[in-house]
C-alpha cells in the first residue's frame, strides 16, 4: 500500500533540481510516494529438501545418485537438491516415452486427449498462486509477472490446445495427422513454467509424447508440474522431465529414439542442436535469441510508447528473448522521449521477487549478471552515455540497476549483441527507410515494435520488417492462439496457435 511521507520539510526537492513529473505536485514541490513493503508468502510452497527425476510417472534418483543445488537468485541461499540425469537417464525417459506413445497415447482418441489437457488446465488454475511463488523463488521474477502474465497465460495454453485435440482435421483440411511419436523438449531459465507449456501442450494435443529438459538454474516448477501430472492421472510416461547440466539435453538431441527436438535458449547453443539433429530425420524447431528494435516516429503518442519501451526491455529483468533492446527514436523526439524514459526509470522499484510492489527482481544467476556488467561496461569504453536511476539495491542476491544508454552507435557490442539484462540503447532515425534499415540491421529477426498514429505506416514497415512478431503501438503482449518465432539467428518454426500443431503433427494424404 502506498504511503506518503509526513515529513515535507525533508521531502522538498532542493531549488535546481528535477523531481519526477510522477510524483505529481510539480517540480521542486513534490513529496515523493513511499511503498510499505508487501511480500507474498513463501510458505505457500511446500520445498522437498531432494527431488528425484520423473521418468514413467514415478519419482527416481539418478542413474549415479548425483544431484546440485538450486539457488534463490535474490539471496543466494539453496533451495533444494535436485537429481542430475546421466545419459543413460535420458535413454530411460525415451523408452519409458516411447512406451506411452504407442501402447496408449497416441492411440487414444483426440477427445479423450483434450479431457486429459483441460484437466491440466485447470489444476494449474487452481495451484497458480503455489506456481507464481514457486517460480518467483526459483528465478528471481517479480511475483508480479509470475502471477498475472506466467502461470495465467502457461494455463491458457493447455486450455487452447486442449480444444484442438479432437479437431485436428479441421486444423489440416483434407490431410491426415499422425503424432511424430517422442518429442525430446529443453526450455531456458527466463519462463520456465510458460515455456514448458508452449511445448508440451500441443505435443501432447497431437498425440506426442514428451521428454522435458528444464534449465539447470530453474527446475522447480517443472518439478511441480510433475506433480500436476501425476494429479491429473496423466498416464504414466507421458510426461517424462530430466533435471541437469546442457550435456543431458544433447544426449536427448542425438538420442535415436527421439522423433521430434524443440528448443528455446540462445542461438550458440540451437546451432550445436542442430548439428546434432543433422543427418537425422527428426523434425526440428529452434526459438533462440533476439535484438528487437522498438521504434518510435515522431507522431507517436510519446507517454504511452515510455510504457511499451519500459515494458519491453525492463518486464523480467529484461530476460526476454523478444525484449525490445533497442529503442530507434525519430530525431525530432528524441530528446523529449529521453527525457520522459529517464523520470519513468526513476519511479521503478528494484528489489525483493517476493515483494509485490517490485517491478525488477534478481537476475537469474551470478553467471549471467557478470554477462550484463560486462557489456554494459563495454558500451562505457566504447562511448555511449550510461543513465542509471539512484536506487539501493538488496546487499545480497543477483540484483543490477534498470540501465539506458544513449548516443549507441551501431557498431557498439551493445546495439549489437543479445543482453538478456534490464538494458535499453537508443539510437536516432530521420526517415522510414532508415528506420527499416536499422532495425533490420542485425543476426536476429524475432520481433519489433512500432509506434505511431498511421495506420498505413504501421502496415508498412511491417511488410518490411525481418522479424517475426511486430507489435503495433504495444510490446510484450502474447496469446497462445497467435504464432510466435523468429527469422535468421532467431531461429526456425512457430509455436503457439494452428502454427504451434505443425511443429508435432506428420501430414498424410487422405
Amino acid at each position: 500500500m502506498a504511503t506518503m511521507a509526513t515529513d515535507t520539510s525533508s521531502s522538498i526537492v532542493p531549488a535546481g533540481e528535477r523531481s519526477p513529473s510522477s510524483w505529481g505536485l510539480g517540480d521542486g514541490q513534490a513529496i515523493p510516494w513511499e511503498y510499505a513493503p508487501a511480500p507474498e508468502a513463501r510458505d505457500i510452497v511446500t520445498l522437498r529438501e531432494r527431488y528425484g527425476l520423473f521418468i514413467g510417472g514415478r519419482d527416481v534418483p539418478a542413474s549415479d545418485g548425483g544431484t546440485f543445488a538450486t539457488i534463490d537468485p535474490a539471496t543466494e541461499e539453496t533451495l533444494a537438491h535436485v537429481a542430475r540425469a546421466t545419459p543413460a537417464d535420458a535413454d530411460k525417459a525415451v523408452r519409458a516415452a516411447r512406451r506411452a506413445q504407442t501402447r496408449s497415447w497416441g492411440t487414444l482418441p483426440g477427445k479423450e486427449r483434450a479431457k486429459y489437457l483441460f484437466r491440466i488446465a485447470r489444476i494449474l488454475q487452481e495451484r497458480s498462486r503455489e506456481f507464481a511463488v514457486l517460480e518467483s523463488m526459483d528465478s528471481g521474477k517479480p511475483i508480479k509477472e509470475s502471477r498475472d502474465v506466467d502461470v495465467p497465460l502457461a494455463a491458457a495454453h493447455f486450455w487452447y490446445y486442449a480444444g484442438w485435440a479432437d479437431k485436428l482435421e479441421y486444423a489440416f483440411p483434407g490431410r491426415v495427422a499422425r503424432p511424430l511419436g517422442v518429442a525430446a523438449q529443453i526450455i531456458p531459465w527466463n519462463f520456465p513454467l510458460l515455456m514448458l507449456s508452449w511445448k508440451i501442450a500441443p505435443a501432447l494435443a497431437a498425440g506426442n509424447t514428451v521428454v522435458l529438459k528444464p534449465a539447470s538454474t530453474t527446475p522447480l516448477s517443472a518439478l511441480l508440474f510433475a506433480d500436476v501430472c501425476r494429479q491429473a492421472d496423466l498416464p504414466p510416461g507421458v510426461v517424462n522431465i530430466l533435471t541437469g547440466p546442457g550435456e543431458v539435453g544433447m544426449s536427448l538431441v542425438t538420442h535415436p529414439g527421439v522423433d521430434k527436438v524443440a528448443f528455446t535458449g540462445s542461438t550458440e547453443i540451437g546451432k550445436r542442436i542442430a548439428r546434432g539433429v543433422a543427418g537425422t530425420d527428426k523434425a526440428l524447431t529452434l526459438e533462440l535469441g533476439g535484438k528487437a528494435a522498438n521504434i518510435v516516429f515522431d507522431d507517436a503518442p510519446l507517454d504511452q510508447a515510455v510504457e511499451g519501451i519500459v515494458n519491453g526491455i525492463y518486464f523480467n529483468q529484461g530476460e526476454v528473448c523478444c525484449a525490445g533492446s533497442r529503442l530507434l527514436a525519430q530525431e525530432s523526439i528524441v530528446g523529449p522521449l529521453v527525457e520522459k524514459l529517464k523520470d519513468r526509470l526513476s519511479t521503478i522499484r528494484v528489489g525483493d521477487p517476493l515483494d509485490k510492489n517490485t517491478d525488477v527482481g534478481a537476475i537469474n544467476s551470478k553467471a549471467q549478471l557478470e554477462k550484463i556488467t560486462e557489456l554494459v561496461a563495454s558500451g562505457v569504453a566504447e562511448g555511449a552515455d550510461l543513465y542509471q536511476p539512484a536506487c539501493d539495491l538488496p546487499e545480497r542476491g543477483y540484483f543490477f540497476r534498470p540501465t539506458l544508454f544513449t548516443n549507441v552507435a551501431q557498431s557498439h557490442r551493445i546495439a549489437r549483441e543479445e543482453i538478456f539484462g534490464p538494458v535499453l540503447s537508443v539510437l536516432t532515425f530521420r526517415t522510414p527507410d532508415e528506420a527499416v534499415e536499422k532495425a533490420n540491421n542485425t543476426i536476429y529477426g524475432l520481433s519489433a515494435g512500432i509506434w505511431t498514429d498511421k495506420g498505413s505506416r504501421i502496415l508498412e514497415m511491417v511488410g518490411r520488417m525481418r522479424a517475426g512478431v511486430v507489435w503495433a503501438n504495444t510490446f510484450n503482449r502474447f496469446d497462445p492462439t497467435s504464432p510466435f518465432g523468429g527469422y535468421k539467428e532467431s531461429g526456425f518454426g512457430r509455436e503457439g496457435g494452428m502454427h504451434g500443431l505443425h511443429a508435432y503433427v506428420r501430414l498424410e494424404d487422405r
